[in-house]
């Protein structure tokens, strides 16, 4: 990918992950961008001046004044940049940005620079997780800043957690992703994507059903095709609407009406997104007539429906797919054994125990899994999650 003639702040702070940040540099330079660096006096004590220097062939900023005493003017360079990328970002410096502490040069340079912001968290998995942090990471993203989380894996204290600087691959490409918008990394990709509750008649008015709106897969569906993708959409009864030239929507109303819809089209998915919440039971029998209430009790016998998810991963053949798991105690453990015993690529938790998450709502707050890796996301609006899920889906193929 090409960045040619761009023109990129890196500033790197004082964590053990800034030693990859080497590597970064190399392909920003090898992309054609022109990459001006800023370290913190923390992060000197991490790498090295002249290797940055080298990599970049431009002076590296550590301070408001040269050796020989020139000023270094930070509105200048801040009205310079395209894009202003801060890895690994520190807590303390994290801190700063959330509550506009002006201490250094770096910060003087972010608060006054007007280009995209771009910020990549690197920490031990507690301090990751502290209340503190997951704050001033909300307040970074509330200003328009994009949060590369941090990954899954082990860490520099000898633990294993959440707090690992992304990889340089990942960062790249959010910043090429922001600089030129949405990347067509699905074209000539056909993904189905399934949305919405089923509902499961007991009679000719009433119904088992769920609280799903179908919100998050008919947002999946639309950043899919602004990717580029050829989107198949099955949907169970929903109000959400969606008119963009490559998405077929096919509208269903049973988990067997889905079940029917979906194996129409799985064959030939590339990429198979499962977020509909589909009934498991049915009543055996549905009244032709609608049930009068002439009893006090009224007993509905349920039969199982046929999993649509563990079928597809039966059956899978070149697809990728992912599931979704909506759960409300033991939540982890309980989306681990789904993707293994569904035969998963990938499967995304939310728990109805994290505010704002889950159905009915404008935002959710997700983790993903693979049979090898794990991420946490905050609580974003769920057109922002569909761009999170499909990103992991593009890294992972």
């Amino acid at each position: 990918m090409s960045l040619q003639g761009k023109k990129i702040i890196l500033g790197i702070t004082g964590g053990i992950a800034a030693y990859k940040i080497n590597y970064l540099v190399r392909d920003f330079v090898k992309a054609g961008a022109d990459v001006r660096i800023i370290m913190t006096e923390s992060a000197k004590g991490f790498v090295s001046e002249l290797t940055f220097s080298t990599l970049s062939k431009n002076k590296v900023y550590t301070d408001f004044y040269n050796e020989n005493k020139t000023w270094n003017n930070h509105v200048e360079l801040a009205l310079w940049a395209d894009l202003m990328l801060i890895a690994p970002c520190t807590a303390n410096t994290l801190a700063k940005i959330s509550n506009g502490i002006c201490d250094n040069f770096l910060m003087a340079v972010y608060m006054s620079a007007k280009c995209p912001v771009i910020i990549a968290p690197a920490m031990d998995l507690d301090m990751y997780v502290h209340p503190a942090v997951t704050r001033n990471m909300r307040i970074a993203e509330s200003f328009g800043h994009q949060i590369i989380p941090a990954e899954f894996g082990e860490l520099a204290s000898g633990l294993v957690g959440q707090g690992r600087l992304a990889e340089p691959e990942t960062i790249f490409n959010a910043v090429n992703h922001q600089l030129f918008g949405t990347e067509k990394s699905f074209t000539g990709k056909k993904i189905l994507i399934t949305a919405g509750p089923t509902y499961e008649n007991i009679d000719p008015v009433r119904f088992i059903g769920n609280h799903s709106s179908g919100k998050m897969g008919f947002d999946l569906a639309k950043e899919a095709a602004k990717r580029g993708a050829e989107v198949i959409l099955v949907s169970g009864p929903s109000s959400q609407q969606i008119n963009i030239e490559n998405v077929s929507v096919y509208r269903v109303t049973s988990a067997q009406e889905m079940y029917d819809e979906v194996f129409k089209h799985y064959d030939n998915a590339d990429i198979a997104i499962m977020s509909a919440a589909v009934a498991d039971y049915t009543p055996k029998v549905k009244a032709a007539e609608k049930i009068k209430k002439n009893e006090n009790e009224l007993i509905i016998e349920l039969v199982k429906n046929k999993d649509i998810l563990r079928t597809m991963g039966e059956k899978k053949t070149h697809q990728f797919l992912v599931g979704f798991a909506l759960e409300t105690q033991n939540e982890e453990e309980n989306a681990k054994q789904k993707l293994q015993k569904k035969n998963l690529d990938m499967i995304i938790l939310n728990s109805l125990r994290d505010e704002g998450a889950g159905f009915a709502n404008a935002t959710n707050k997700i983790k993903i899994f693979t049979p090898t890796e794990e991420q946490s996301f905050s609580l974003k609006s769920k057109e922002e999650v569909a761009k999170d899920i499909l990103d992991f889906v593009t890294r992972k193929l």
